[in-house]
């Protein structure tokens, strides 16, 4: 009994270490454009009075106090971009992530994956990879914590994220 104890919290660890580092050799990069926010700086956004009649500010702030990491990195560099792609994919095979969307669009391939929590609309990771076209960037997108998919929205509008019509896409879908 102790072992299998041992063996869940190890290999719960591992994964989340690996959740959080999978993507941070990004950060710093040249050619790299890098966007990580974590609990303590969502912990004191959602410390931002609100206006009551404001529902749409309310919404966001329910949804930043449920997340723990956003990262986005975005680059043009086509050898980043490929790497960026080896890595979202191994990532994909190892985290236990479904597919929630893909889309082909004029040589944009967009994927949305998650890691589901509770119910259908729970979600405990979000990853979006978008393959960029012809001088577009790539972006790749990984959103961490306790959050149900149909909050998306306002997250993307708020924060004005890369890709934010697609999650928002993929939010609807989801419903």
């Amino acid at each position: 009994m102790r072992n299998l104890i041992i063996t869940l919290v190890f290999a719960f660890v591992t994964t989340t270490f690996y959740a959080q580092s999978a993507f941070d050799k990004y950060d710093g990069q040249d050619d790299v454009t890098s966007v990580i926010v974590n609990k303590k700086m969502f912990d004191l956004m959602s410390k931002v009075k609100v206006d009551a009649s404001d529902k749409e500010m309310q919404q966001y702030i329910s949804l930043i106090k449920k997340l723990d990491y956003l990262k986005v990195f975005t680059t043009k560099n086509p050898k980043i971009e490929a790497d960026m792609k080896a890595s979202a994919d191994k990532y994909i095979k190892t985290a236990g992530l479904e597919e929630l969307m893909r889309v082909n669009d004029s040589g944009r391939n967009v994927k949305i994956l998650v890691k589901s929590g509770a119910s259908d609309t729970q979600v405990k990771e979000l990853l979006m990879f978008i393959d960029g076209a012809k001088n577009e960037e790539t972006v790749l997108l990984s959103l961490t914590g306790n959050f149900d998919i149909n909050e998306i929205s306002v997250l993307t509008d708020k924060m004005q994220l890369p890709g934010g019509s697609d999650l928002k896409k993929a939010s609807k879908n989801k419903k």
